[in-house]
């Protein structure tokens, strides 16, 4: 048995350990808001975070994670409130499909997370989920650059 900590919570699962983390979280947890885009690290769907790093699920395996703090998508809201990200996303307008919605997520929160000073350079930069197609880039910076603000009220405030 492996034990892994995933949004706060421990869980066991019996599988072989190097299996990749996306498939653990996804079908032994049932977590499926990392989604598989290209299964080579390549496309940014499968992001979440480990260790308050962003990293794509499809290439770390199982045993490199235990005994590290895993968060994905489905951790992020508290006591039924969205992150400000989720939150901004929304009132943005962002997704399109939404296919590649939690891998971007989960990238912007992991720049938000370094600066909330940020220029559009930076995000174009940071942003790397090169599968998605909705042409949602202008939303995205829009919402990063909202979460930003709210990020920094939150901690002024």
């Amino acid at each position: 048995m492996i034990k892994l900590r995933v949004n706060g919570q421990v869980h066991e699962v019996n599988v072989d350990p190097e299996t990749p983390l996306l498939w653990v979280l996804r079908e032994q947890l049932g977590l499926t808001g990392a989604k598989y885009g290209c299964g080579i690290g390549y496309c940014g769907n499968c992001t979440i975070h480990i260790d308050n790093v962003a990293v794509q699920s499809c290439m770390v395996a199982v045993v490199d994670a235990v005994d590290k703090e895993i968060l994905t998508i489905e951790g992020l809201a508290k006591d039924d409130q969205l992150h400000p990200i989720q939150q901004a996303w929304l009132d943005e307008g962002v997704p399109e499909c939404g296919y590649c919605q939690s891998g971007q997520i989960m990238n912007a929160l992991s720049l938000l997370n370094r600066s909330t000073s940020i220029t559009d350079q930076q995000i174009n930069d940071e942003m790397s989920n090169v599968i998605c197609r909705c042409g949602t880039y202008g939303r995205i910076k829009k919402a990063i650059h909202r979460t930003a603000r709210r990020l920094k009220e939150l901690n002024h405030g």
